[in-house]
């Protein structure tokens, strides 16, 4: 009988941590920023986690360590989804938007070209934040092949 009431009072305790966790959780702000991993150069960097920031009229990729990356030049050139050996490194259900900065050397190998892989409720607003180059798919409906 004692045990039923020492795993009633560890059920109640565990309840109340829980809903305090739960409740400081709605009352923080959100975190500004898009999340996101990427890599630069495009297609053979390393995916490093950070997160897109789109603020006073200026994109950038800040990631966990390192310097930012500004993005006011880019152009998102391509959205698709990632292959099987990406799908390792990054979330396999995310997708990945191909741009190019300033000078337009996005193609793999250049050293201007950068790939964002976010998850596909971020990516509007990703898309929004880097303006898209002529011909790329609207909000990454149809993956593109350079």
């Amino acid at each position: 009988m004692i045990e039923y009431v020492v795993l009633a009072g560890a059920a109640a305790g565990t309840a109340w941590l829980m809903r305090r966790k739960h409740r400081s959780r709605q009352a923080a702000t959100p975190v500004p920023g898009i999340p996101c991993m990427a890599r630069r150069p495009a297609g053979i960097g390393r995916w490093r986690s950070g997160r897109v920031y789109a603020d006073q009229g200026e994109a950038r990729w800040v990631p966990g360590r390192g310097e930012p990356v500004v993005l006011t030049g880019g152009r998102a050139t391509a959205v698709r989804a990632p292959s099987v050996k990406e799908g390792i490194s990054i979330n396999p259900g995310s997708r990945i938007v191909t741009c190019t900065l300033g000078d337009g050397s996005g193609e793999v190998g250049g050293d201007g070209g950068i790939e964002i892989a976010v998850m596909p409720l971020d990516l509007r607003e990703l898309l929004a934040a880097v303006p898209q180059a002529d011909g790329a798919a609207p909000d990454g409906a149809a993956p593109q092949t350079p």
